[in-house]
C-alpha cells in the first residue's frame, strides 16, 4: 500500500522529474529491499555468469549508476546501468518521456543523455553491494567514429562489470540503427572483442537489438553475432512501431516499450532462438509485467529476462511477486530449473 501511494505521487510530476524522483528515493532508501532472491529452481546462468534468478533489470532506469547499491538490494538477479558515452551528453530536448497509462506503456527519446564513462566507472568502481551488474555500451551523437565509441567506453569501464551490452539498436540517437547492417557490425563488433579481449579481466559481450527487423536482417545479424563470439543477444530494445496504441500520446517520436511490445518482442526472440539454434544465449526483454510473461519469454529461447517499464506502473515490489509466480509455473510444469524451460516452445 505504501508504494502504491508513492507511485501515485510520483505520478503527480512530469515523467522525468518523476523518474529522478525516483532514484533519489532509492538512494534515500525508500524501497522494498527483499534481499537476494533464489532457490534451487530459480537460479541459473547465462554465457557463464551465474545468476540467483534469471530476472534483471534493463539499461535506462539508472543511466549515471547512481544507484546501483539500492538496486542490487532489491531481488533482481542481476542490474545493468546505463547507456554509458565517452563523452558526457545531454540528449535529446525536453519534454522526451512520456507515460501513456491507459496503455501501460512508454515513449522515451532521451538520446543517450549521461555524464560520460569516467563519471561512470567512478561509481563502477565504488560500488558496494555484491551483484551481477553490467553496463550499456552507447555512442556520442556527433562522434566521427560512432563504432570506436563502443571500445571506447569498454576498454575505461570493462574490468569493473560482469558484462557489456553493445546497443545499436537505440532509436533515439540518428542513423544508430544502421550499425545493425552486416558489414558494419561486423567492425563494430571486431573492434569491441578486441578491446575486451586486452582487458585483464575482460566481461562477457552482450548485443541487443530492434525488434523491428525482418527475417533477412535478422539472419544476417545473427551470422555476424555469432560469427564475432558474441556472448549473448537481448531481444529486443524498443520499438518504432504504434500499433493499437489508444492514448493521446501514442503519435510522440521516439521508442515504445511496456505491454505493446510484449507480443512482438517475444516473436523476434523466438525467431532468432530458431536463427541460432541455442548457440548464443539469449536474454528477453520487452514488455514483462508478470511471472506469466517471464515465463513465455523463457519458453520462447530466453536463459534469462529484463523488464523498465512496468517498474513504472507497479514499483519495484513488482520483482518479487514475478519471481513467485515464474517459480510456481515452473513447478507446475514439472521443470526443476529455469534452464529445462528454456525455448520449449521455440
Amino acid at each position: 500500500m505504501i508504494e502504491r501511494l508513492g507511485l501515485r505521487a510520483l505520478h503527480a510530476f512530469e515523467p522525468e522529474r518523476a523518474h529522478g524522483l525516483a532514484l533519489a528515493a532509492l538512494r534515500a532508501g525508500l524501497a522494498p529491499k527483499p534481499g537476494p532472491i533464489t532457490s534451487p529452481r530459480l537460479a541459473t546462468s547465462v554465457a557463464g555468469i551465474d545468476l540467483p534468478n534469471p530476472l534483471g533489470l534493463a539499461a535506462g532506469f539508472d543511466k549515471n549508476a547512481v544507484a546501483i547499491n539500492p538496486l542490487l538490494r532489491t531481488g533482481l538477479g542481476f542490474v545493468e546501468v546505463g547507456a554509458a558515452t565517452p563523452r558526457p551528453q545531454p540528449g535529446n530536448p525536453k519534454p522526451r518521456l512520456f507515460r501513456l497509462t491507459g496503455d501501460r506503456a512508454v515513449i522515451n527519446r532521451f538520446g543517450f543523455n549521461n555524464e560520460g564513462v569516467e563519471a561512470i566507472a567512478a561509481r563502477l568502481a565504488a560500488r558496494r553491494e555484491q551483484g551481477v551488474l553490467g553496463l550499456n555500451l552507447g555512442a556520442n551523437k556527433d562522434s566521427a567514429d560512432r563504432a570506436a565509441d563502443f571500445a571506447d567506453v569498454l576498454q575505461k569501464s570493462g574490468e569493473l562489470v560482469d558484462f557489456v551490452t553493445v546497443n545499436v539498436s537505440s532509436p533515439n540517437t540518428e542513423k544508430l540503427r544502421d550499425l545493425q547492417g552486416a558489414e558494419a557490425l561486423s567492425r563494430l563488433l571486431s573492434g569491441v572483442m578486441e578491446a575486451r579481449d586486452g582487458l585483464a579481466k575482460p566481461p562477457k559481450v552482450f548485443l541487443k537489438i530492434a525488434p523491428d527487423l525482418d527475417t533477412s536482417e535478422l539472419a544476417e545479424l545473427c551470422s555476424v553475432a555469432e560469427a564475432a563470439g558474441i556472448d549473448a543477444i537481448v531481444a529486443t530494445n524498443t520499438t518504432l512501431g504504434r500499433e493499437g496504441l489508444t492514448d493521446p500520446q501514442a503519435n510522440e517520436a521516439g521508442g515504445l516499450s511496456g505491454a505493446p511490445l510484449f507480443e512482438g518482442s517475444t516473436a523476434v526472440l523466438r525467431e532468432v532462438r530458431g536463427l541460432t539454434g541455442g548457440r548464443i544465449p539469449l536474454i528477453g526483454v520487452g514488455g514483462i509485467g508478470s511471472g506469466a510473461q517471464a515465463y513465455a519469454k523463457v519458453r520462447a529461447g530466453a536463459s534469462a529476462v529484463q523488464l523498465y517499464s512496468a517498474l513504472v506502473y507497479e514499483g519495484l515490489g513488482l520483482v518479487p511477486r514475478i519471481l513467485t509466480e515464474l517459480e510456481t509455473l515452473l513447478e507446475r510444469d514439472g521443470f526443476a530449473t529455469v534452464t529445462d524451460a528454456v525455448g520449449v516452445d521455440a
